[in-house]
């Protein structure tokens, strides 16, 4: 879960890397470092020599360290940088990457996102063979290899190859070597890597939002394939050397996209793009007389009889949602699986089942591995993602993309509202393609779906007003000496209970669980007392009743609540510490839409609940955005 990149060209190649990390800071913030190849002269035969600068912690100490080197590494023109989220040794500069071996123009560096599954065994040859390791991590023996393979005169090419043959696990590898000061060299297998074109200099990265300042045009590295970059060109080939020519791509989004832009952090800002990135997801995909266009993915919807969504994390609450959706509204038996546990399940299904992988990145390690499960039983895959070219898209038969923009917040809020508008379409075009209900009703959630964006501007516009601020800091100081906390939802407000807690757990590290409020009582409200808040979503029609009633137990027992609910209601202001209000304005909005609104006030009680305790909300610990290993 790494981050990496690489650039070759001209002499802005130590601003480009550091631009590059700090776009890549998300994946990992153990540590940070970078390789640099510097020019060769006479002195050295022309060949180049490798200069390297690591240091632990965020991003900015390596940022320190680098303005103590006094100008020496102003004439560099290629190298590749690195931020760790550590899988093998403790955050340390020795076990900070670049990684490096070999001596005088058989020098290399290596940088790499993934695991290495065989590195001990690995590891073993090469110690028998001389070589001396100074890291606990599995990355140092591909820097080895990679060494030998040059020392022998192999060009960087040739010995990355050789390489990556005997490499088992996930990897996406960039490497420079001193014999070639010109050049970078880099491969893949599982984990992500895309090249980055430009006009006389080329990058390489993890994915496009670490190159974005600089390009808007990349090549996918496919497994088994080698890139070899200068600054004049960019040649894909085989590991056999096959070579391989592919269209580039271009993305949408712009280096804006990643900046902060006067926000405090990425999270508060990405909160507030939420209308933004509906609106951009619905576009085009709704008619203005509420009718689903999915004429992308049409084909694959007729002759469905099962559904089954597969997920990590927050996406997996996000099929939770669109379960009660297809189910409700297309009447087609809908299952959710934790992505790790249907890898391994010896899934069933047939033609007829229609699988649906949820990955924000589209290169979660599981959810891959899931979609491959389904292959095995033959089963459509329909995958969503907001990620344009990443490897899910390439492995499905359809895609919906989701169109948030790029997050940088490690916690997911504007790309999960965005995955529940687009699986929101898709329970109405499965509904609309099985006829299972009256065309007029399809349309008129259709045109309550179009009101979303508007819906959530509503929303942000009531809380962060003077009132709205109050109901916060309320909320915020019901959390004040906290020990654990209970949310609890009922219908398609279970799920954003659970996302409301897994949110809160993540960036304020209190233990949060999530429940279907009339479970509470089988257990959970063993926890209850004034030390554990209970934040309780009301609802409306049928679930609310039945959920005040619950609520009304933990009151009984000495919970302080913090209600979600609209901004008159007297119920909730009767039994509730606090309430975060939403507009009345949603009165009558229909329960199966509700979870896009009722997530932004759990968003921001965790955000404030966090800061409250001096927390960095971007940079959870021990969490990295895109997980790319199992």
């Amino acid at each position: 879960m790494c981050g990496i990149v690489g650039y070759v060209g001209g002499e802005r190649c130590v601003g480009v890397l550091m631009e590059g990390l700090r776009h890549l800071e998300y994946r990992g913030y153990d540590s940070a470092g970078l390789a640099l190849t510097l020019p060769g002269d006479e002195a050295n035969g022309y060949h180049g020599t490798l200069d390297f600068v690591k240091r632990v912690g965020q991003l900015k100490n390596l940022a320190g360290a680098l303005e103590e080197t006094n100008g020496r590494l102003s004439g560099v023109k290629a190298g590749v940088g690195h931020t760790r989220w550590a899988t093998h040794g403790r955050p340390s500069e020795t076990n900070a990457h670049p990684h490096t071996s070999g001596e005088g123009e058989a020098a290399v560096a290596v940088v790499h996102n993934g695991i290495i599954e065989n590195h001990a065994e690995l590891r073993a040859g090469l110690e028998a063979r001389g070589h001396a390791f100074v890291s606990e991590t599995d990355t140092e023996v591909i820097a080895h290899l990679l060494a030998e393979g040059v020392g022998r005169g192999e060009s960087l090419r040739e010995a990355l190859a050789e390489t990556v043959g005997h490499l088992h696990g996930s990897f996406a590898v960039a490497a420079v070597c001193a014999a070639e000061p010109d050049t970078i060299a880099a491969a893949r297998h599982q984990s992500p890597l895309v090249v980055g074109l430009g006009e006389g200099e080329n990058y390489v990265a993890s994915t496009v939002q670490a190159l974005l300042g600089n390009t808007h045009e990349f090549l996918v590295v496919e497994n088994g394939e080698i890139a070899v970059l200068t600054g004049g060109s960019v040649e894909l080939s085989t590991l056999e050397g096959e070579p391989v020519e592919r269209e580039p791509f271009e993305v949408e989004w712009d280096a804006e996209a990643v900046e902060l832009g006067g926000y405090e952090s990425y999270m508060l800002k990405e909160i507030h793009e939420q209308p933004a990135a509906l609106g951009a997801t619905l576009s085009g995909r709704l008619r203005p007389d509420g009718s689903v266009d999915l004429s992308e993915v049409d084909e694959l919807l007729s002759g469905v009889e099962r559904v089954v969504m597969v997920a990590c994390g927050t996406a997996y609450h996000a099929g939770l949602v669109a379960k009660h959706a297809i189910e409700s509204l297309a009447r087609v038996p809908v299952e959710v699986v934790v992505a790790s546990e249907y890898r391994y399940a010896d899934p069933i299904g047939d033609g007829n089942t229609l699988v649906v992988p949820i990955s924000q990145s589209g290169e979660t390690s599981d959810t891959l591995a899931a979609v491959e499960a389904a292959r095995g039983f033959g089963g459509r895959v329909l995958a969503v993602t907001n990620t344009q070219g990443s490897l899910i898209t390439r492995e499905a038969d359809a895609v919906l993309l989701t169109k948030a923009g790029p997050e940088i917040g490690v916690a997911a809020t504007k790309t999960f509202l965005a995955q529940l508008a687009v699986l929101e379409l898709l329970a109405l075009g499965l509904a609309r393609t099985r006829e299972s209900l009256p065309e007029e009703h399809l349309l008129g959630l259709g045109h309550e779906l179009r009101r979303m964006p508007e819906r959530v501007q509503e929303t942000l516009e009531l809380l962060g007003s003077e009132a709205g601020n109050a109901a916060i800091a309320a909320a915020v100081k019901v959390f004040e000496g906290a020990r654990c906390s209970l949310f609890l939802g009922r219908g398609p407000s279970h799920p954003v209970a659970l996302e409301g807690a897994l949110k809160l757990k993540e960036i304020s590290y209190l233990p949060s669980e999530g429940y279907p409020a009339g479970e509470m009582k089988h257990g959970p409200i063993a926890l209850v007392d004034e030390y554990c808040p209970v934040v309780a979503l009301l609802g409306e029609g049928v679930y609310r009743e039945k959920t005040i009633s619950n609520v009304e137990e933990t009151v009984a027992r000495g919970a302080r609540v913090v209600a979600v609910a609209r901004e008159g209601d007297s119920e909730a202001r009767r039994m509730a510490a606090a309430t975060l209000p939403l507009p009345e304005s949603l009165a009558g909005m229909p329960e199966v839409l509700s979870p896009i609104v009722r997530t932004v006030p759990l968003q921001l009680l965790a955000y404030h609940v966090a800061r409250d305790r001096g927390l960095d909300v971007d940079k959870p610990r021990n969490l990295a955005k895109s997980v790319t290993v199992e």
